[in-house]
């Protein structure tokens, strides 16, 4: 009776949550990226600057678009690109770098379940996404670009529903991928046309009807037109019906990645 009561403690010691487990291989992804700055946070923000000098330049400073300038509609877009190119990025690289090395070994020994990786590389997804957000708009503020967001918490939401979003894709392209130039197809053949196709440049409103049915049918649009509204307070849908679709679109993403990496896909082969 003694050892079953033992054996009993065992289980229930090892079901639980490991969020010592949890927390570390969080700060080991979050220390992984911010090693290389220049490439993951510094980049990005020149990236961002660039874009905006050169559509400064090329646009007439009189064209606006739903009664504002038309660099105050494009930086919030700009911006939440970032984030979502960056979250994919950081969690697709981390899976797909672990498996060319062979420290996907190490990951899948220690005593961490499904729930825990999986949530582990999503947060440092979002956070990579948050950090080159904040660094971008930083860069804007000071040079006297961009103003501060009207609503926070629309902001908020969406900058961080946004990162998760892309951080669940980059987890599943991360294991289907068995070299770098498979990743590389889903980073220039899915995600930057859906970011560059989804109203950062341009407003949905100004498509030609048939076109707006396959606007609307795009995720992204959702993302970038909530996280404008927090920006300006102008979108082209209500944000309560884009935060709408994107938590059932997140769930969707949400449950697939943690399928994907429970089922040992890629992984354990």
């Amino acid at each position: 009776m003694k050892n079953k009561n033992k054996y009993l403690s065992i289980r229930r010691d090892i079901n639980i949550i490991n969020w010592l487990g949890l927390y570390t291989l969080y700060l080991k992804e979050v220390k992984r990226f911010t090693s290389v700055f220049l490439q993951t946070i510094t980049a990005p923000m020149v990236t961002t600057l660039l874009f905006v000098v050169v559509f400064s330049i090329a646009i007439d400073r009189s064209a606006g678009i739903k009664g504002i300038s038309y660099i105050s509609f494009l930086i919030p877009g700009l911006l939440m690109m970032s984030v979502l190119q960056n979250a994919f990025a950081n969690t697709s690289s981390a899976f797909m770098t672990a498996k060319v090395t062979g420290s996907i070994v190490d990951l899948l020994l220690a005593p961490l379940g499904s729930v825990e990786i999986f949530t582990a590389h999503n947060l440092a997804g979002i956070t990579r996404g948050t950090i080159v957000f904040l660094a971008s708009f930083l860069l804007l503020l000071i040079l006297g670009i961009t103003n501060l967001p009207i609503n926070y918490i629309w902001t908020f939401i969406f900058l961080v529903s946004g990162g998760f979003a892309l951080s669940c894709i980059g987890i599943m392209a991360g294991i289907w991928a068995q070299k770098f130039d498979q990743l590389a197809i889903v980073s220039n053949f899915v995600v930057q046309p859906l970011a560059f196709l989804s109203g950062t440049f341009y407003s949905i409103e100004r498509l030609p009807e048939f076109l707006k049915p396959i606007a609307y049918s795009n995720p992204f649009f959702y993302i970038i037109d909530g996280f404008r509204y927090g920006f300006l307070g102008v979108s082209d849908i209500s944000p309560y019906i884009s935060l709408i679709i994107l938590l059932g679109f997140n769930f969707i993403l949400g449950y697939s990645a943690w399928y994907v990496l429970n089922s040992g896909y890629r992984l354990k082969s």
